[in-house]
């Protein structure tokens, strides 16, 4: 079969749950990763054949795209920030919404590791903590995109604490002269645990904050595909991860420290209040791609 044949195939197979230019990217993001074409291979080479003995485990694989399952899962990885993260049904599939978020920590971190810098050798690094880190996406990108700084994932699943690292930038590491990021299984809502990791610069999350009732505006790709406890909160509570955060921060974070957290854009105003009624009084939303507010930044 020609490569632009399969192409026609697989876009016609998923229009039926996706936009046709959606579709066409899937189906392009699968050839890349199976077959090692680009985008643009059956345009420039329209009579590239595929080879009959990867034809099969490729129609497996439209097969479980067509069923729903994102192509992240199907491939096993997503880019994410300019890295590519291994992920599985155990973590979230990040967001490009998700790259501002880390893009601000950097910016913040990397003003914090400047002003330390006249300290020379003596300089205390910069110390991040990640809240619900799943795939460990915040916290590889921020480590690697300011080495010297320590990073600390945490997550309530121990398979999510696997994926994350499983991840293997371990070339970047050495390149750039970073710190692997570690990661421990903690509950963030368990103000009871022991947790003896030391204060933090930088207290980054984000948690699951959807609200149950919003299920029914979400596609079949997230809701039977991506873990729910890492999406969903309890209308009745949908606040409930953010005061926790609050209170790690009120415990963990230095009194010069910040906290970014993403947040549900409908929440904005309940969510800023969080963390004013828990005194960080410096406290704004950030806006994302589409100007809604989804990011909030605090301090003391």
């Amino acid at each position: 079969m020609l490569l632009k044949e399969f192409i026609a195939e697989g876009v016609s197979a998923l229009e039926q749950l996706y936009p046709t230019a959606e579709a066409k990217n899937i189906v392009l993001m699968l050839c890349e990763s199976r077959l090692g074409t680009k985008n643009y291979t059956h345009i420039v080479e329209p009579d590239y054949a595929i080879k009959p003995s990867q034809l099969p485990s490729l129609q497996e694989d439209l097969k479980r795209l067509s069923s729903g399952e994102p192509v992240q899962y199907v491939i096993g990885e997503a880019d994410f920030c300019g890295y590519k993260f291994k992920v599985t049904p155990d973590v979230l599939i990040p967001r490009p919404e998700t790259e501002l978020l880390c893009r601000e920590a950097v910016k913040i971190g990397s003003r914090i590791q400047r002003m330390r810098e006249a300290y020379g050798k003596s300089a205390r690094p910069v110390r991040v903590l990640d809240l619900c880190t799943g795939s460990g996406c915040i916290a590889w990108t921020i480590a690697l995109e300011m080495p010297g700084c320590e990073v600390i994932g945490t997550d309530i699943s121990q398979k999510a604490i696997q994926v994350a690292s499983s991840q293997n930038f371990s070339i970047q590491v050495k390149e750039r002269e970073a710190i692997t990021p570690k990661f421990i299984v903690s509950d963030v809502l368990d103000f009871n645990q022991e947790f003896d990791q030391g204060q933090f610069d930088l207290i980054v999350s984000n948690p699951p904050y959807i609200k149950e009732s919003e299920k029914a505006n979400m596609r079949v790709n997230v809701l039977n595909f991506e873990p729910p406890l890492a999406l969903f909160v309890s209308d009745d509570d949908p606040l409930v991860y953010y005061r926790a955060i609050a209170h790690w921060a009120q415990e963990f974070l230095e009194a010069d420290g910040k906290g970014l957290v993403e947040i549900n854009e409908l929440l904005a105003p309940e969510t800023t209040s969080v963390f004013k009624q828990a005194d960080f009084e410096n406290t704004r939303t950030i806006l994302d791609f589409y100007d809604k507010k989804r990011f909030v930044l605090f301090s003391k």
